[in-house]
């Protein structure tokens, strides 16, 4: 079994360990600190042997560990591993020289994720588009500006112009990802509803905020390559 197979096994036992609700409020208890099984019971208000069965199944799965009192020794104490719960998330996207985000246009959803990547993940990104406007979406630069970020309302490029080797591309838009068959292929999709369809303030608003969380999701698990942070 490779390390990607053993890793998904793991992740499955922890998400399995916790899909039960009693085993859940256990794990959140043990957030805040250490406890008894007795401890864990009075607390959840449940059967002593209830919680025995659960802490098996959690630490089988290596949520928790058990350790004895250096006071009574008698007594077992329950202890979370942080680690474990860390390793729910998926797998880093290592090496990337830049985000690229592309569109259809290079008007609206690609320019504002570029533009909200820079601001938030602090790392290089660009946009482009397969078959690029000659400006930037009038209202995707207001939407821009009342947050705080700005557009350059003349730089649309088309994606063979900006693409590199290094990109970690990301499609913002359902045709962008589905033209994009070829060597320059998207890595990841996000499906975001394109404004300029509906063209109001709203719309835009709405793509702004759809991009923003996707930017705050993903940005943690994307790791620059070295001598790569700058523009």
């Amino acid at each position: 079994m490779d390390a990607d197979s053993s890793s998904l096994l793991g992740r499955a036992r922890i998400h399995a360990a916790l899909g039960d609700p009693a085993r859940l409020a256990i794990v959140d208890a043990l957030t805040l600190g250490d406890a008894s099984p007795g401890e864990i019971a009075h607390t959840l208000d449940l059967p002593t042997n209830l919680v025995a069965h659960h802490v098996k199944v959690l630490t089988e799965a290596g949520l928790v560990v058990k350790g004895r009192s250096e006071g009574d020794k008698r007594r077992t104490y329950l202890r979370l591993r942080p680690e474990a719960l860390a390793a729910l998330t998926p797998p880093p996207l290592t090496g990337v020289g830049r985000v690229v985000f592309v569109c259809t246009r290079n008007s609206a959803r690609s320019q504002l994720a570029a533009a909200l990547w820079h601001d938030r993940a602090h790392t290089p990104a660009a946009s482009a588009g397969t078959r690029p406007a000659p400006r930037v979406h009038p209202r995707a630069v207001a939407v821009a500006d009342r947050h705080g970020l700005r557009l350059d309302p003349t730089a649309t490029a088309h994606v063979t112009d900006v693409v590199r080797d290094d990109d970690l591309l990301i499609a913002v838009c359902d045709n962008a990802h589905e033209d994009l068959t070829g060597p320059t292929r998207p890595r990841l999709h996000w499906s975001v509803p394109d404004p300029v369809r509906v063209d109001t303030d709203e719309a835009f608003e709405a793509a702004f905020a759809d991009l923003a969380a996707r930017v705050d999701r993903v940005a943690p698990a994307v790791t620059t390559a070295p001598g790569d942070r700058h523009d």
